[in-house]
């Protein structure tokens, strides 16, 4: 492929992948060639979800940002991210490019868009050659599929050992996110989080939960209504209740359970604490009748 556009040495090219069946670009890659900060990227889109339907844009799976990994090197991983990553189509990047308001986003994303359209007619050209590397990506996908499926299996074996405390460490964010989304996903038909300082990093937790979900939460600019009416024209799973009775932050799982998390959501990872489960069944007895009290 001849055609090449570079940006300061960087080819747009080898910044594009194929995840899902589709080409996209890493929410970190885009930030680099628009010159803002991969957070700054991705809060823009999240303040405008609605303009981001999956075919634009979509978080990755632990397994696929492995796999992505492990395709591209292991020169990727420095900087040592912690979250999961979000990709953005051809179609993303033109929306997300509109919305920063800048003019470097603006003639960058014009020559990205470029390039996605010079490697699909590559890729038309050469049809032959990649029918053959697809047979070939399809028996490496089974292959690891297996691989995949037995560690799930081994994962749901350990599962079984109910840990009733566990320590967040500095830097392990990603660790407790995924712990917390398994205790929270387990068939659960609802779901009251209580904490005082959400964000709308309580929104990317929750928006793949399949079950009602209650948020106890003082009224605060760190989730806006707007930001929840906009999560629930999408997901519409969330009721928000403003409170400010609450020091402790607490997950309840179908009026039974109870966790209780030694930081707010939005900052774990930051500082040291604990996810604890609760025996006292007078103590959860307690705490059920009050919050329910207050959503009543």
């Amino acid at each position: 492929m001849q055609e090449v556009i570079e940006k300061e040495n960087i080819k747009i090219e080898e910044m594009i992948y194929e995840i899902r069946g589709v080409q996209v670009m890493l929410d970190s890659d885009l930030a680099t060639l628009f010159n803002v900060e991969t957070g700054n990227l991705n809060k823009a889109m999240k303040r405008n979800v609605e303009r981001f339907p999956l075919q634009f844009c979509f978080q990755l799976t632990k397994d696929e940002y492995s796999f992505l990994l492990f395709q591209i090197g292991i020169a990727k991983k420095k900087g040592g991210r912690t979250t999961l990553p979000y990709v953005y189509s051809e179609q993303g990047v033109a929306m997300i490019s509109s919305l920063l308001h800048s003019e470097i986003a603006i003639k960058m994303s014009i020559a990205i868009i470029n390039t996605f359209v010079l490697m699909r007619h590559y890729i038309t050209k050469n049809s032959d050659v990649y029918q053959s590397l697809n047979i070939m990506n399809n028996k490496l996908d089974n292959y690891i599929n297996k691989l995949v499926d037995h560690d799930e299996k081994i994962n749901y074996l350990f599962s079984k050992f109910d840990r009733k405390e566990q320590l967040i460490e500095k830097n392990t964010e990603y660790d407790i996110y995924s712990d917390i989304i398994k205790i929270l996903s387990n068939d659960k038909e609802e779901i009251i989080i209580v904490d005082s300082y959400a964000d709308i990093n309580l929104l990317d937790l929750i928006r793949n939960i399949n079950c009602k979900v209650i948020l106890i939460t003082k009224d605060s600019p760190r989730l806006s209504n707007i930001e929840i009416e906009k999560y629930n024209k999408q997901y519409s799973n969330l009721t928000v209740i403003r409170n400010n009775s609450f020091h402790d932050r607490y997950f309840v799982l179908d009026g039974k359970e109870i966790y209780l998390l030694g930081s707010s959501i939005n900052s774990l990872g930051e500082k040291i604490s604990m996810l604890v489960k609760l025996e006292d069944r007078k103590s959860i007895s307690a705490l059920i009748g009050i919050i329910t009290e207050i959503i009543n």
